[in-house]
């Protein structure tokens, strides 16, 4: 079935994204319904351990949904690829857990935040992170590439999601995990087209 998004309604979406998280970027305190920083890291019950390793800097710039860890394991020298990675700190813990023998790349859409996302992996001092600037339904990467991918908070503002699911299941190697945290509609959808662009990424 087609979608009914048309071109124009996915260039609005995307810089509607772009202009939010141009701002979480500089700061993601009060932008978001959900503890942030390391409350949120708290309140979703993330490896203190691996927090505690974490520059305050850095830990200041978390904002996720969930914790995808909580759903499965990250074992040393496995490749991990974060869809979405914002300002990269779920990409730096998953480079923690793998090790020096493993790794992990961040994707995202907004430039702002993959600076972001550079500037802490410096205060970081790991060597086993990059960031590259791309969108979770065209992952570019060779088939079978990654042993985990993991996401927070992001397949739900991309409108072509079957295709972001079919390029995470193609870099995924045979048994690899998906470990994604989102956030879902509850109750009626909007049939409204214009009223639902204009909530699609609150």
């Amino acid at each position: 079935m087609e979608s009914p998004i048309s071109r124009e309604d996915l260039q609005y979406i995307q810089e509607s994204i772009r202009n939010k998280y141009q701002k979480v970027s500089q700061s993601p305190e009060g932008r978001f319904f959900y503890p942030t920083g390391k409350k949120g890291l708290a309140a979703l019950v993330y490896d203190k351990a691996l927090v505690d390793r974490l520059p305050e800097e850095v830990a200041a710039f978390y904002c996720g949904v969930g914790n995808p860890f909580s759903l499965g394991k990250i074992n040393p020298g496995d490749q991990v690829l974060d869809v979405g990675c914002g300002a990269g700190v779920d990409t730096l813990i998953a480079a923690m857990m793998a090790g020096p023998e493993g790794g992990a790349t961040g994707v995202d859409i907004v430039p702002e935040m993959l600076a972001r996302a550079e500037s802490n992996l410096r205060l970081t001092g790991l060597t086993n992170v990059r960031f590259e600037l791309m969108p979770g339904e065209d992952l570019p990467f060779p088939g079978q590439t990654f042993d985990v991918v993991i996401s927070n908070g992001v397949i739900n503002l991309i409108p072509d999601k079957k295709s972001a699911l079919e390029n995470i299941l193609r870099v995924l190697k045979p048994g690899g995990r998906l470990m994604m945290a989102d956030q879902v509609a509850a109750g009626l959808v909007q049939k409204d087209l214009e009223t639902r662009l204009k909530n699609w990424f609150q």
